[in-house]
């Protein structure tokens, strides 16, 4: 089934009461502030063409993660990236391996990201696309290169997957996912740099806790920075549910349907954050550390949110 007519079929089931306004966190609690503290999110080329000055909405600091899509010519991600970098964000560039020709390519796209942006992070994927379209198929592959290691970069994230990923492990275990975080384990003590588990986004809080608390206990000891979707339609988060087979999530949104319209009122994270938050105020050593927002509803819906929710941890730089 194609995945219009999957959603058609899931909108169909969810059932509607009376609107009610979308819950926020009111004041801003200290567990969410420290939460907050850091916190990175998601932008493509062209969702960042519409913002004037990242500085109106990011706080300080704020790591700028810039998707790469299919089809996105290199010259555009490194455009973007220097143009952020020069609002005074980190950025982190997605490289995925599957549309990466070989490795000169990739050698060539770090010396351009590098030279031209001064780019020194990535998160590394395998990437979207069903077929590779040159010499890589997994993120594994990407830093067995050692290219980001000889150019000396800072930070490499590889992806985490709460609801397993079934083009990994079509059988839907999480055998072959948790041997690929066994092999980056390894990898995290050789190299210089800083590593992270940067993963989808999830909308409840306790399974993504025990799974957490499961790689702990397979002696993977990555940092965690977990996806959350910012305030959204609930039909937009079906549609990207769908088509990042966050199939878990969908039974979330349909059972929390009743609280929010279809198209009026947004699903903010509230309820997500703060179970999230309580958890590591109570757990200290709780491997999520920070986390990663993919704005489904907008940049400024998700940036706006964060700032009436998160306290100090997201007053917008141009504002401190």
């Amino acid at each position: 089934m194609d995945a219009p007519a999957t959603e058609e079929a899931l909108m169909a089931l969810l059932k509607f009461s009376k609107p009610s306004a979308p819950a926020d966190l009111g004041p801003a609690k200290p567990e969410i502030v420290a939460l907050l503290d850091g916190y990175s999110i998601e932008v493509m080329p062209r969702t960042a063409a519409k913002i004037a000055d990242f500085r109106d909405l990011l706080p300080k600091g704020a790591r700028v993660y810039i998707a790469h899509i299919e089809g996105t010519p290199i010259a555009d991600m490194v455009a973007t990236a220097k143009r952020v970098a020069d609002e005074g964000y980190p950025v982190m560039p997605h490289v995925p391996a599957r549309i990466i020709k070989d490795a000169a390519t990739l050698g060539d796209w770090i010396a351009r990201y590098q030279g031209e942006a001064g780019v020194d992070q990535a998160l590394l994927l395998a990437g979207g696309v069903d077929k590779p379209q040159g010499d890589f198929h997994s993120s594994i592959q990407l830093l067995e290169t050692g290219l980001f290691d000889k150019a000396g970069f800072r930070r490499l994230h590889v992806a985490g997957h709460p609801e397993g990923n079934r083009d990994i492990d079509p059988d839907g275990s999480r055998r072959n996912v948790m041997a690929a975080l066994g092999w980056k384990q390894v990898f995290k003590q050789r190299t210089d740099a800083e590593m992270a588990l940067a993963t989808q986004f999830c909308f409840e809080a306790a399974p993504v806790i025990d799974w957490a608390d499961d790689l702990v206990a397979a002696g993977i000891d990555i940092p965690v920075h977990i996806g959350v979707a910012g305030p959204a339609k609930l039909q937009t988060l079906i549609r990207f549910s769908i088509a990042c087979g966050v199939g878990a999530s969908l039974k979330v949104l349909q059972k929390r349907a009743k609280d929010v319209t279809k198209l009026l009122l947004p699903f903010t994270p509230g309820e997500f954050i703060s179970d999230l938050a309580a958890h590591k105020a109570a757990n200290p050593d709780f491997n999520i550390e920070k986390v990663h927002f993919f704005p489904l509803g907008g940049i400024k819906a998700n940036a706006d949110w964060a700032i009436e929710n998160g306290g100090a941890s997201a007053v917008p730089a141009n504002q401190q």
